[in-house]
């Protein structure tokens, strides 16, 4: 629906950003980048039609080496979680999103990183953890992508390489197995990259309840706001929350407040947070909760075509490295081809910064 161009960048400054971003151990760029902010059309978790943005950026005068052709290789690149809308690659230049952006196109790839939903310039609010959103979002996405590759005279390999962070570990695997599937008549799925994925959800949850986790209270009010829209948790706020929070908390995650915000206008605990009755709910989830909860704890349950790679921090105190031992153990179920590798003693965030340069050399490796 609309293109904006944000980045036009030398191979250097492309150097520069991966710098300033801490991705120090990156290989040099060969190419220069040029990206934009592009609304494209998507539909809602209800399939109803919406709007989207997402940062597209293709490397200059790039081509797939060896065919004559001007094929390239393309990335998806998906998120970690984000409480504000103005934290996401399309919008915010300093994100460490922005510089997986630009990694990729750097070494030659089309990159699509979709906001999601309800994200960047999306309207309404963001569907955190809607399985059939997240998919519809990064599969519209890529194609609003080989659009944009098309006007510069590219043609984009039909094998994707998806690789995502935290939120977006699960999502990629989610898009991957849509790829597999057929969800998209052109793209199929060529590379498969998680980082950091809450791949047992539950767990997940169950540990925000009990204070396990860094941040729980922000990720449990995240994740019980976007639900309750999404599918009815509670009647009133003060079922789930206590007071005075049950009087502000649906109102911090409308995506207009930053996380700094939000954790200063919340408690240190989630005990000081939620109602006895509701973390009791999430320790020990039932009925439609565990159903739900169910299919995001089985995104790795399946065979993909193509290997997977982990990468998880042993020292990751907000996703614990439980997780990829998760997804590693339903992938062994199906035989798949595996691989996790510990990124190191590093907290969540950096994680993502020790795995990227990683995931390009295993990308370089790939079809």
């Amino acid at each position: 629906m609309s293109v904006t161009e944000v980045e036009d960048l030398s191979a250097g400054e492309v150097d520069a950003r991966l710098t300033a971003a801490g991705i120090t151990a990156a290989a040099a760029a060969t190419h220069g980048v040029l990206a934009y902010r592009v609304v494209y059309r998507t539909i809602d978790p209800e399939g109803r039609p919406t709007t989207a943005s997402q940062l597209v950026a293709v490397p200059k005068d790039a081509h797939h080496e060896g065919t004559g052709s001007e094929r390239l290789r393309v990335v998806s690149w998906l998120h970690g979680t984000s409480v504000f809308r103005g934290d996401v690659a399309s919008v915010k230049a300093s994100s460490t999103d922005r510089a997986a952006a630009l990694m990729f196109a750097g070494s030659g790839r089309t990159v699509s990183a979709p906001d999601y939903l309800g994200l960047g310039e999306g309207p309404g609010y963001h569907p955190y953890g809607h399985p059939g959103a997240t998919v519809s979002a990064s599969v519209d996405a890529l194609r609003a992508a080989r659009t944009i590759a098309q006007r510069h005279g590219r043609v984009l390999d039909r094998r994707v390489q998806v690789s995502g962070f935290s939120q977006g570990g699960p999502a990629t695997m989610m898009l991957g197995r849509a790829l597999q599937r057929g969800m998209d008549p052109y793209f199929r799925v060529g590379a498969l990259a998680p980082i950091a994925g809450p791949f047992d959800l539950s767990g997940f949850e169950a540990g925000a309840a009990a204070d396990e986790v860094a941040n729980a209270p922000l990720y449990l009010a995240y994740f019980t706001t976007a639900w309750q829209k999404m599918y009815g948790l509670y009647d009133e706020p003060g079922e789930a929350f206590r007071a005075p929070y049950d009087q502000v908390v649906e109102g911090l995650f409308d995506g207009h407040h930053t996380p700094g915000q939000i954790a200063a206008a919340l408690p240190r605990t989630s005990r000081e947070l939620f109602t006895e009755a509701f973390l009791e709910r999430m320790r020990n989830p039932s009925g439609e909760l565990r159903q739900r909860l169910h299919v995001l704890d089985t995104t790795c349950d399946w065979r993909p075509e193509v290997p997977v790679h982990l990468y998880h921090a042993s020292g990751d105190a907000d996703v614990r490295y439980s997780n990829a031992l998760h997804c590693e153990r339903q992938l062994a179920d199906h035989r798949a081809v595996r691989r996790l590798t510990d990124v190191g003693d590093v907290d969540h965030n950096g994680s993502v910064r020790k795995a990227l340069p990683l995931v390009l050399a295993q990308f370089g490796d790939t079809g």
